[in-house]
């Protein structure tokens, strides 16, 4: 029986359990083999206070950990299945159900962020792993002297694209927009670089090749039927998030994209469970939100558990 099970090992879960182990409550951390931490495939993370000359996202996923740890967090890599209400001497519980077995907590933390959205195109999943990617700093390497094309307008998008100039002969930005979302920073840089150029107000129709990726087909979003054709040997897809959250969807209240729906302290609609970081609904998906969210969600299934212990503070004060 454990007080607190964290689902999740990105900023925000790992927060949880850095602030779950230091007050002491017998946490367990389940990170995913399937869906790791998005932040670990990131090139470089700038705006986390701190590291002025940015820090990898995988280094400071490590430094997490490595902190989370020394307070006696126990990290159990198993992917969860399910999560049900169940019984235990008496006392409501939660079970979380995983594909090695199951375990029992009093209070479960959500942090289980997203993956990354598809395009849904022909030749997109044909091509997956021959040319068509989510994942520049995983695949970067691969497209030495050879043009490439970027789909998306925000952060990751622009960010992923200036990190493919060190190897791409030429990347293309592919945006359904005139302008980028991104960061004005990231948008200045992408505009002076040389090796990147734009193909504005255009949606990909169809990825071709033969056994591998040859070009992309685009279309104008005015007027589709407008089309061009780049040569490209490589595409590379950062359009959106999907929220892992499919396990839970029945059981607290999602939105209509999945995200887990939190109130300020991170309660979701089903007593005991919290949420915390990207899978939840907000305005702003970054490290250092999520830090936040992962502290809150911590401190609030501490007072949960408390709680149900009988144990709360102030609970033995004399009037």
């Amino acid at each position: 029986m454990y007080d607190i099970i964290i689902v999740g090992s990105g900023p925000g879960g790992l927060t949880a359990g850095i602030y779950a182990s230091r007050s002491r409550m017998k946490t367990l951390m389940l990170t995913s083999q399937v869906n790791p931490s998005l932040i670990t495939t990131t090139d470089i993370v700038e705006n986390f206070p701190g590291f002025p000359g940015g820090i990898t996202g995988y280094e400071l996923i490590e430094r997490f950990t490595q902190q989370a740890r020394t307070f006696g967090l126990e990290i159990v890599e198993d992917d969860v299945v399910s999560l049900e209400r169940a019984s235990r001497d008496s006392t409501d519980i939660w079970r979380v159900k995983t594909g090695k077995g199951s375990f029992d907590a009093l209070s479960v933390i959500i942090a289980t962020g997203t993956g990354y959205a598809h395009l849904n195109v022909p030749g997109e999943s044909e091509y997956t792993g021959k040319g068509v990617s989510y994942c520049a700093t995983c695949d970067g390497p691969f497209y030495r002297d050879v043009p490439v094309a970027v789909v998306g307008g925000g952060d990751t998008a622009v960010q992923e694209a200036l990190f493919l100039t060190r190897f791409a002969s030429r990347v293309t930005i592919i945006h359904r927009r005139d302008r980028l979302r991104a960061a004005r920073i990231l948008q200045e840089r992408a505009a002076a670089h040389e090796k990147i150029d734009f193909a504005w107000n255009s949606a990909v129709e169809e990825i071709l090749g033969e056994t591998m990726v040859k070009a992309v087909r685009i279309s104008d979003v005015g007027d589709p039927s407008k089309k061009r054709t780049l040569e490209v040997e490589g595409v590379f897809v950062f359009t959106g998030y999907i929220p892992n959250t499919a396990f839970v969807r029945d059981v607290v209240e999602c939105d209509e994209s999945g995200y887990v729906i939190v109130d300020d302290q991170m309660k979701t609609s089903a007593p005991g469970i919290f949420a915390c970081g990207d899978c939840t609904k907000k305005l702003l998906r970054q490290v250092i939100t999520a830090c936040g969210d992962g502290a809150t969600a911590a401190f609030a299934a501490e007072q949960h558990v408390q709680d149900l212990k009988g144990n709360a503070y102030g609970a033995w004060a004399t009037p």
